[in-house]
């Protein structure tokens, strides 16, 4: 993956994480909270839920539930921590500590090791997270990889996004402002059986509330709108993502590069030749 144009070493690391600048755009990555984007604002105004929980984390090295928190890799089966009983959920990475490799004021990677003692992922590899806001502050792509060292294993990766539902609560705690609202046309939505797993079934799309993965073949294209201020744009040439609005708080838009449980029902091998990489946008424009 690329990680040249940047000049800060990992040993500069800011204590309060990494800050990104461009235009009227500004980002906080802490690499030490699971690599997640704790701020984003745009025109001072946070688009992110705030909390050591939220903000926006990366799912790997697999994304949603995984059945029981067991996957197989051939003949081999693993037993993953449950988390989010009876299942494991959103990976590890979100709970590791990653290594800043470089940072410019603009663009930063990060990287943890998948055989991290503190991540129990079974295959040695390398995690890395690109994080990169356009020069006009208009647009932040973020890139994530996943690179075997040795024997080949099934992965996905992946954005967890925590978009606050009222800019204004966000920001003063006054909810009377206009609430969020999402746009997008799924080929197909997975239908969700009684375990929150999907069942194999690919059904219409079927009308909010939402937590609930969908399939969009050419593309994940979702419009987040706060009516009246902003229009933010999630695009990835991953074909999955997942809607989560059951949350008074905030709304979750999450490409990633497989559907829930996808280790087990659609595992995409990553080899020491073959690494899974996957990149989305997000971009932005006032509508005052």
């Amino acid at each position: 993956m690329r990680t040249d144009n940047t000049t800060q070493s990992a040993s500069q690391t800011p204590a309060d994480g990494v800050r990104l600048a461009a235009g009227d755009a500004e980002l906080t990555v802490h690499p030490d909270n699971g690599c997640r984007i704790g701020s984003l604002r745009v025109g001072g105004t946070e688009l992110l839920r705030q909390g050591a929980q939220y903000g926006c984390f990366p799912m790997v090295p697999w994304c949603g539930r995984i059945a029981l928190g067991r996957f197989r890799n051939g003949g081999e089966l693993h037993q993953m921590p449950v988390n989010a009983a009876p299942h494991a959920i959103h990976g590890t990475g979100r709970n590791l500590r990653w290594r800043t490799a470089r940072s410019s004021a603009t663009a930063a990677a990060f990287t943890y090791d998948l055989a991290d003692p503190a991540a129990p992922w079974p295959y040695p590899g390398m995690v890395t997270q690109l994080v990169e806001l356009a020069e006009d502050g208009r647009s932040l792509t973020l890139t994530m990889g996943v690179e075997a060292a040795q024997d080949s294993f099934p992965a996905q990766a992946g954005w967890h996004p925590w978009f606050v539902r009222n800019l204004d609560t966000a920001e003063n705690g006054d909810d009377s402002g206009a609430q969020v609202r999402l746009d997008f046309a799924a080929e197909w939505q997975e239908e969700r059986g009684e375990d929150h797993l999907p069942t194999g079934r690919r059904i219409p799309p079927r009308p909010g509330p939402w937590d609930d993965c969908f399939g969009m073949p050419q593309g994940v294209d979702v419009t987040v709108t706060w009516p009246g201020r902003l229009e933010l744009k999630v695009t990835s040439r991953a074909e999955w993502v997942v809607i989560y609005d059951e949350q008074e708080a905030a709304v979750c838009v999450e490409p990633q590069s497989g559907p829930p449980n996808g280790l087990n029902t659609l595992p995409r091998l990553v080899t020491p030749i073959d690494p899974l990489e996957i990149s989305t946008t997000w971009s932005w424009r006032t509508l005052t």
